[in-house]
């Protein structure tokens, strides 16, 4: 039924688009900068309209207007991006990319890579908040060609904000669902405070943000407190050069009943601490060559007790440690652009489950962009990566796109991709989970091609793409009894096509009492095939969760210039679960210096999982205000 009601919004939203696409009024210069953002690859940039790959940017407009409280939260409303959160708010989630594992998707912070040597399920433990976020990027298929190892089933790029002028804003939350805790009659429910400072000087800009959460849960053990630190500066050097600064801490501690071996875990409690930093500096060496050396650092504590009331039981520590150092060249020329560099990466961890580990990666990557034709843009290149445990690989990858009749854009790509195996693959020890030490990487080849259309007030994409992974490494069991152990098991072979449409357009009414309307649709179709290679791989932990249908919808009209109002539909098929569909509302009452918001989350309370045997919350109600100076 709420299917149903779901593809009837959609159906109207489509009429809508059909009838009024020609009639309304251009955009005012903040939504033209969607068709002008530039995509941050680290080498040769590109702006959104001129991409030959399968790219969505989530703008600081529509992060502004959605009914979210983290980036996890925020990542699920596109299409193809497969959000496995263990808790509300963003607290535990495996992020992953068309129907890929939470391990295979690489996610940077400015081009940072943060992804973590001991597991993927601490990805997403960032110290930014929606309020720093300028907007993210979303690329979808290999691309290990542009960021190296890791991205083998795409990259997730969240782009911070740049500092414009002095100021500071404030954002304060409290939310619940109005259910009460079993054991002693609690209410459920959370709080949040965020702020930034942002200071903007002739010569230098700096941004600091301080955040605090903390909630009881939504069920038995689910309580969570985390703090939040982050600081970006720009400091302008000369007339063309430019150094970069960035540093951020995450504490977040949670109760993690049934996050990772139910029903054994009831009692399981987690506390993770990531902090993050990196220095880089842009110089001119000449009118046509920029040259960017940039150092960046990760530390990581994962302290993790399988029974909180005996910590001596199954008590899992673990430290652990990246260095990252990057030189990256962009030389102008007559014949196009290139783009060259070294990459040096060096991962440690000290665990009392693991032990104490240490890899080396040496990367070294060259690109080309030109156009030997009017309209005809072309980009190629190769990553070639020697790790101390696996030796050398190389990745190349191609990409091309053709304009025409204005707008339109033809695109196909080629990439490849290798993901290296965690060390929690490889060694962890557990009552019932044991790693194994025989691991290869995992390899893939991807295809794409496709049709976009942009312009100041339309962007649309569709596109299909093939995508093969050798190796594929999932936790399996040949009897239920069976501990989980990683195997390389399989080849999956996935074919998927994506949809998406997003329209805007403003002062669509005389009287001024619909100042402006936009409108988002997306839907990917994923037809995964598994050949197995290991004959006692009787049950897969991974391997059949991913979503095969996903569709998602958003409506945002601000109206009298001080009321906003957004409603959300997302209907989720996933593999061997059940389907679900879930909608959201949010209603915002704006004045010059605070707005005043609240959100419905989940509006049927509808019952769902999205990762093992973790069933989701209900119905979430938040009031919060937001101001600034």
């Amino acid at each position: 039924m709420l299917f149903r009601n779901s593809a009837y919004l959609f159906a109207l939203l489509a009429s809508g688009l059909t009838v009024n696409a020609q009639t309304e009024k251009p955009l005012n210069d903040t939504t033209r900068k969607l068709n002008e953002v530039m995509v941050k690859e680290n080498r040769l940039q590109l702006p959104f309209s001129k991409q030959n790959r399968n790219v969505s940017i989530i703008d600081q407009e529509k992060i502004k207007s959605l009914p979210v409280r983290s980036i996890s939260e925020l990542l699920s409303y596109v299409s193809g991006v497969d959000v496995r959160q263990r808790g509300p708010g963003g607290v535990q989630a495996d992020i992953s990319l068309d129907g890929g594992t939470f391990d295979q998707t690489l996610v940077l912070i400015n081009g940072i890579k943060v992804s973590d040597p001991q597991t993927g399920h601490n990805m997403m433990n960032l110290p930014v908040t929606m309020d720093d976020i300028d907007h993210i990027e979303i690329l979808r298929g290999s691309a290990s060609r542009i960021y190296g190892i890791n991205a083998l089933t795409g990259a997730i790029n969240i782009v911070t904000r740049t500092v414009k002028q002095t100021g500071l804003s404030a954002n304060l939350f409290a939310g619940s669902s109005f259910k009460k805790e079993e054991g002693n009659g609690d209410t459920y429910a959370n709080y949040g405070a965020r702020a930034t400072g942002t200071l903007g000087l002739n010569s230098s800009s700096h941004l600091f943000s301080v955040a605090q959460e903390a909630g009881n849960g939504y069920r038995y053990n689910t309580a969570f407190n985390n703090q939040k630190l982050y600081y970006q500066g720009k400091v302008n050097i000369g007339k063309t050069d430019q150094l970069d600064l960035m540093a951020g801490y995450i504490r977040n501690h949670f109760g993690a009943n049934s996050y990772y071996a139910a029903p054994g875990d009831k009692e399981s409690e987690e506390t993770v601490k990531t902090a993050l930093a990196s220095i880089s500096y842009t110089t001119k060496i000449n009118d046509n060559w920029t040259l960017v050396p940039r150092i960046s650092y990760r530390n990581n504590v994962d302290d993790y007790l399988y029974i909180k009331q005996t910590p001596d039981k199954f008590h899992n520590h673990h430290i652990s440690n990246v260095f990252d150092a990057e030189l990256n060249n962009t030389i102008q020329t007559t014949i196009g652009t290139f783009g060259f560099g070294l990459e040096a990466r060096t991962e440690r961890i000290k665990s009392t489950n693991l032990g104490k580990r240490d890899r080396t990666n040496t990367g070294i990557f060259g690109e080309y962009k030109f156009e030997p034709l009017t309209r005809l843009l072309i980009n190629l290149g190769m990553y070639t990566n020697y790790n101390s445990d696996y030796g050398w690989q190389a990745f190349p990858g191609l990409d091309a796109g053709y304009n025409f009749y204005g707008n339109w854009r033809l695109f196909a790509n080629l990439g490849t991709g290798q993901r290296l195996p965690t060390y929690t693959d490889l060694y962890y020890k557990g009552p019932t989970n044991i790693g194994n030490d025989q691991l290869r990487p995992e390899k893939s080849k991807y295809a794409e091609g496709g049709i976009k259309f942009n312009n100041e007030r339309i962007s649309m994409n569709a596109s299909y793409f093939i995508r093969r992974i050798d190796n594929f490494i999932d936790w399996v069991k040949a009897q239920q009894t069976d501990p989980w152990q990683p195997q390389n098991f399989s080849q999956v072979n996935t074919k998927g096509f994506t949809l998406s449409a997003d329209y805007k357009w403003s002062d669509l009414s005389e009287n001024g009492f619909l100042n402006g309307l936009r409108l988002g649709a997306s839907y990917t179709n994923l037809d995964p095939s598994f050949k197995t290679t290991l004959a006692t791989a009787n049950f897969s932990r991974y391997a059949l969760e991913s979503l095969r249908n996903q569709l998602s919808g958003t409506v945002s009209a601000t109206f009298y210039k001080v009321i906003d109002l957004t409603l959300t539909a997302r209907y989720n098929e996933r593999i061997n679960y059940k389907d679900y569909t879930l909608m959201d509302v949010r209603i915002a009452f704006k004045q010059a210096r605070y707005s005043i918001y609240a959100d419905g989350a989940n509006l049927f309370n509808v019952q769902y999982i999205e990762a093992g045997a973790v069933p989701m919350p209900g119905s979430w109600f938040t009031l919060g205000v937001k101001t600034a100076f």
